[in-house]
């Protein structure tokens, strides 16, 4: 394997991430992002996922979110920016970090056709469970600070107080489940480009033009400081991808033990892994060998985590924070793999 080689995987590899994902996922979730900073409410964020909510209430709703969402790792880092930015708790917005990713519902139900039903159970009690627990352990190693220093930047956030509000962010979080659907794309553009008119309608008829301004300033923003890092994580993947085919790996996953199911979760971890591709992946791998502990470690890692995701992310809550969540997210669907492996 050449470096020449590895460079034209990680140039092909941005180049699919920006066809493939970027108008139709990354950029709505930008502006979701930039309008929970100006338009969401304070309290709304405060009152679910605060670090003084009831964590019942906080973590139940964070750990669920992924159903609704159905993103990516790379796109749920903007939404995540979101709410941190507007003062959710560090365990509540980590489990909606882990959550959103793992727990799609279209990955579950594919999973289970896929790769068997018991696998696709293991893997929604897993997640679920996983993003809790998460959350709850970067909630006890890192304390938040008092709500009332948070945001001090942002002068928004008066939102909810108008209907053109939810109007503007369901237009929005239907344009987002549009994008990353697996539907054809003769009737996701037409469907998206009828929801993102509406969106404009709303913003630019009815709602305040300074808040509107606000709002590009801050999608602007939150593009500037992740994106492009994301496309570096992007062609390192690519390049990874090249250097370690699955032929090589595979010699390393055939059993169920704690290297196997480890190398599982950090190939996983490390990977980049578009909404749905995990399943087919492993499917390949399974068909070389791998062991179903491993195949299950791989997919409660892989999903949630990815080298441009962590190199977004650090930007987000800071190198420690980062690599204690990804440290946690690669212990847990370790153990998990092998539990699962040895019944």
């Amino acid at each position: 394997m050449s470096l020449e080689a590895a460079l034209q995987s990680g140039v092909e590899q941005i180049i699919d991430y920006l066809t493939a994902h970027t108008w139709n996922s990354i950029f709505p979730a930008f502006f979701i992002a930039g309008a929970m900073a100006v338009f969401l409410s304070k309290d709304i964020i405060l009152r679910y996922f605060s670090a003084d909510t009831k964590k019942y209430v906080s973590y139940t709703i964070a750990s669920v979110s992924g159903v609704v969402l159905a993103v990516c790792s790379c796109v749920i880092i903007p939404l995540f920016a979101g709410i941190r930015r507007r003062g959710a708790g560090i365990g509540p917005a980590t489990t909606f970090l882990y959550s959103g990713p793992a727990i799609n519902i279209m990955a579950l139900a594919l999973t289970a056709r896929v790769l068997g039903f018991e696998i696709g159970v293991a893997r929604a009690v897993m997640a679920i469970t996983m993003s809790i627990v998460i959350g709850l352990i970067m909630s006890l190693i890192f304390k938040d600070q008092s709500s009332s220093k948070k945001d001090l930047a942002f002068s928004g956030g008066n939102g909810f107080g108008s209907k053109w509000v939810l109007y503007l962010f369901g237009t929005m979080l239907v344009t987002l489940i549009i994008g990353t659907a697996s539907i054809s794309f003769s009737i996701k553009m037409p469907m998206m480009l009828i929801f993102t008119v509406l969106t404009g309608i709303i913003a630019f008829r009815w709602m305040d033009r300074g808040e509107v301004r606000l709002w590009g300033e801050e999608t602007f923003s939150l593009f500037k400081m992740i994106f492009p890092l994301l496309l570096i994580g992007v062609f390192a993947a690519g390049m990874i991808k090249e250097l370690m085919p699955p032929e090589y790996i595979v010699k390393y996953l055939g059993a169920n033990d704690f290297v196997s199911n480890l190398t599982a979760s950090v190939i996983g971890a490390f990977m980049y892994f578009a909404t749905l591709t995990e399943v087919p992946i492993v499917e390949s791998l399974v068909s070389l060998g791998m062991n179903k502990g491993p195949q299950l470690s791989l997919l409660l890692a892989g999903p949630a985590l990815s080298l441009p995701n962590m190199l977004a992310i650090r930007q987000v809550m800071g190198t420690r924070r980062t690599f204690t969540y990804v440290a946690l997210v690669i212990i847990f669907a370790t153990f998990s793999g092998l539990v699962y492996g040895s019944l």
